[in-house]
């Protein structure tokens, strides 16, 4: 690299004419770099510092080499022998580790060597703890650990791992609060935090950012579900076997990205309430298990517009009246379970399922049925406890095709506006039936 020249040369108008006319070399701009430095909150680097010179992927490359001894230092045991192969500077030789060529985007002095781009030690029963020196992998794409007993909190740092897109730390022994540095990982995707002792309130940011998937089921978590649920983008969403108290959210934000959720798991929690309206208006929803809680009051019709559902489960709640010909006749359902609440009656399209194995609605209080509740048990049930549940008057459903859904007015029905349960200011669904 040229010298710069001296101070006293440097204000000569000569030299300074020279300066004016010569072009800037691209390489030392170093956008993405420079980009890169600002998302992790320090100042861009200077011209002289990005470069793509042998030194720079060195430096880079022995960041990863202390990156991956340190998490091979924080396992106290490795029984299968996982990291037996963790040895020399190589770092691409090592099992589990796999490298590439940089992310696009990623900065310009690591654009003609290898990077460590994924981790998957899976299955492997390491046990110890995730150390804040894997954010030195500043171009990790995937990091799988799932199946492993891991301990401790999830470090801040990950926020540092720009280019990561999965995150897998199920089925470890990770505990605290939730990992919110996971949320500020801005390329992240996929999280999966399932079977682990997280605990603590779920933040209304894990649904309003653009992941694919969350699942947090199998952990401590309590508190109530966080209204920005129904803005999720996510296709699968799983909160199942957690301490989680409160009404179903019922307001729906159904935007662009809204609609697109396929699976919903909040079976085994303590939820209480109605089952809300808006449920009935997912237009993708396949899985819906609603099971193991306290859901009261009668069914909505608007479960009848969920034309696309295969599962559906609300066994084990405290539901009440009569189980509609609109759920049992739902074209697509495979699995239909309304099992040990206190349903009065069936219908006539539901008696014909009745004895089938995909139909099960043992432990009711439908009389003359084998396998029912007590009599006893039924008469001594208050029912919802004097909770109204407001549903759409008369005995014709919502007409799925022309329900008009939007957020922030509430439901109309015949030009009478009525709000939905549970939901809050800005956050109601509007439902005009024609």
């Amino acid at each position: 690299m040229r010298r710069r020249p001296p101070f006293h040369a440097r204000v000569a108008a000569a030299a300074v004419l020279l300066l004016l006319l010569s072009p800037a070399p691209t390489s030392q701009f170093g956008l993405g770099a420079a980009i890169g430095a600002w998302i992790n909150g320090a100042p861009p680097p200077s011209p002289s510092t990005v470069s793509s010179s042998p030194s720079s992927a060195a430096q880079g490359q022995r960041q990863e080499y202390t990156a991956l001894q340190a998490l091979k230092a924080a396992i106290t045991e490795d029984p299968r022998g996982a990291l037996s192969s963790w040895q020399g500077a190589n770092v691409c030789t090592y099992k589990g580790v796999y490298c590439s060529s940089p992310p696009d985007g990623a900065a310009a002095e690591a654009s003609t060597v290898t990077v460590v781009a994924g981790i998957d030690l899976n299955h492997a029963n390491l046990r110890g703890t995730l150390p804040d020196a894997v954010s030195l992998l500043a171009h990790l794409t995937f990091l799988h650990l799932n199946s492993n007993r891991l301990a401790g909190a999830v470090p801040d740092a990950l926020r540092d791992l720009l280019y990561l897109t999965e995150l897998d730390l199920s089925n470890n022994l990770f505990s605290g609060p939730f990992p919110t540095s996971t949320l500020l990982i801005p390329s992240l995707v996929y999280l999966d935090l399932r079977f682990n002792a997280f605990s603590g309130e779920v933040p209304p940011e894990v649904f309003t950012k653009n992941l694919d998937a969350v699942f947090l089921n199998n952990n401590q978590f309590e508190g109530q579900i966080p209204e920005t649920l129904w803005s999720s983008a996510a296709t699968v969403i799983t909160l199942a076997n957690n301490r989680l108290t409160g009404p179903v959210p019922a307001a729906y934000g159904y935007g662009a990205v809204g609609g697109r959720v396929r699976e919903v798991l909040f079976l085994n929690n303590n939820l209480t309430g109605c089952v809300p309206e808006a449920l009935g208006i997912l237009p993708s929803i396949q899985v819906l298990d609603l099971s193991y809680n306290a859901l009261s009051g009668h069914l909505p019709s608007t479960l009848s517009c969920l034309s696309g559902i295969e599962v559906l489960n609300i066994a084990h709640n405290q539901l009440t009246g009569e189980l509609p010909d609109l759920l049992c006749d739902l074209r697509r359902i495979t699995n239909l379970s309304v099992s040990f609440n206190f349903f009065s009656g069936i219908s006539q399209r539901c008696d014909q399922l009745a004895g089938r194995s995909m139909f099960d609605f043992v432990g009711n209080c439908v009389p003359g049925r084998d396998m029912q509740r007590p009599q006893p048990e039924c008469d001594g049930f208050s029912g919802d406890g004097g909770l109204s549940c407001l549903r759409i008057p008369g005995v014709r459903p919502v007409g799925c095709a022309e329900a008009a859904v939007s957020i922030g007015v509430g439901i109309s029905v015949g030009g009478l506006p009525f709000g939905l349960p549970g939901a809050t200011a800005g956050g109601v669904v509007t439902v005009t039936v024609p």
